[in-house]
């Protein structure tokens, strides 16, 4: 097939390397038998020795049902895999992270669990990866709580520390503070959650979350508990009512749905609004129209200034938290993560460059050091 995109997939994306020399019987009696079974009763002494004599320490596995796969949904395993090549492909390019794409054939949350447990004795960290809502909150908490290495829902927090820059690098921009901002998010599923826990964590004076029955609210019926929750932590004065309702005076909106919001419903937003429209391939609200009703917009494309992408996060995050040998990533290490973004802009902060480029090198760099300092 003569399609480049096709003939860069052809074989898959990765491979790997042996960084120890097999060119001699020395070299083989070192590698592997005899003297790899003094290393091993070493490990088997001392757990804890598995960091320093494997390759554990910088090893993440990418894992994934492929039921939430980018913006194609439930795709299954196999089609999921070229994603979870390149996921892979990004923590080694820009955080030197080695990383194995796990692509599971099984999509019940025990089963999830109980096949990410097994594995992880390989691992020095579980990305989680397009798993679907709500299912995907249950793993996450589940692993987090039984397992004593860094558990990462990327689509979940990954997406929120890159908005939470974006958000950071806005506000310094227009000379605000996060206490000044009413924000909306368009979207109640994973990354529309975690997107509302970080603001509030990072003290947004109101959040106002919609799905797609408006917005949501105590008194809304037939809500899951994830929305449940929701409802007791946002919209603080109690609005009901669709999207143009909750973007009455709003500063900021956050579109992390897949759905369509017209000009009409954002003539009502404040004089210094931003639009974060990260919905792929087709933003929520065409970059052209937000342009007209908002001061500073973002897209998740690459084709447009201002790209909220999550690789500006994940790298650094995981080699972070593996540098200090982290048994978690924790809410303080998001919050840091996100500030370190927001700075690589420096100078350059201007309306189209409020976070750096995903290609920068110094992101993964500056995100990694802060995290490791907060470890």
């Amino acid at each position: 097939m003569q399609d480049p995109v096709f003939r860069a997939h052809r074989g898959g994306k990765l491979r790997t390397a042996a960084t120890v020399p097999l060119d001699s019987r020395q070299d083989l009696s070192i590698a592997y038998t005899p003297g790899v079974a003094r290393v091993c009763e070493a490990i088997a002494a001392d757990q804890a020795l598995a960091r320093d004599y494997t390759w554990r320490s910088n090893l993440v596995a990418v894992v994934t049902d492929g039921t939430a796969v980018l913006g194609l949904g439930d795709i299954g395993p196999a089609a999921s895999l070229p994603v979870m090549e390149g996921k892979a492909a990004l923590f080694r390019g820009f955080a030197g992270v080695d990383a194995v794409p796990i692509c599971l054939d099984v999509t019940d949350p025990d089963e999830v669990v109980a096949a990410v447990k097994a594995i992880a004795p390989s691992f020095g960290g579980i990305n989680l990866e397009d798993i679907s809502a709500p299912r995907c909150f249950e793993i996450e908490s589940r692993l987090k709580a039984e397992l004593d290495i860094p558990v990462f829902h990327d689509d979940q927090h990954g997406t929120a520390v890159v908005v939470l820059a974006a958000m950071h690098g806005a506000l310094r921009f227009q000379g605000r503070r996060p206490a000044d901002v009413t924000a909306v998010i368009s979207g109640a599923g994973a990354a529309g959650v975690a997107i509302t826990r970080i603001l509030l964590q990072a003290g947004v004076s109101d959040v106002i979350v919609c799905d797609s029955r408006g917005i949501i609210h105590p008194g809304r019926d037939h809500l899951n508990p994830v929305k449940a929750d929701l409802a007791k932590t946002t919209n603080r004065f109690g609005r009901t009512g669709g999207i143009a309702d909750a973007l009455k005076g709003a500063d900021l909106l956050i579109g992390v749905s897949g759905g369509t919001i017209g000009a009409e419903a954002l003539e009502g937003m404040s004089e210094e609004a931003m639009i974060f429209a990260m919905a792929n391939p087709n933003p929520e609200v065409d970059p052209a129209v937000a342009r007209d009703h908002a001061e500073i917009v973002a897209t998740g494309r690459s084709d447009y200034p201002n790209q909220i992408n999550n690789v500006l996060a994940f790298p650094g995050i995981f080699r972070g938290a593996l540098d200090a040998g982290a048994a978690a990533i924790t809410e303080e290490m998001k919050l840091v993560a996100a500030e370190a973004i927001a700075d690589c802009v420096g100078d350059d902060l201007a309306p189209d460059r409020i976070v750096p480029s995903p290609l920068d090198p110094r992101v993964a760099e500056a995100v990694a050091a802060a995290v490791k300092a907060a470890a």
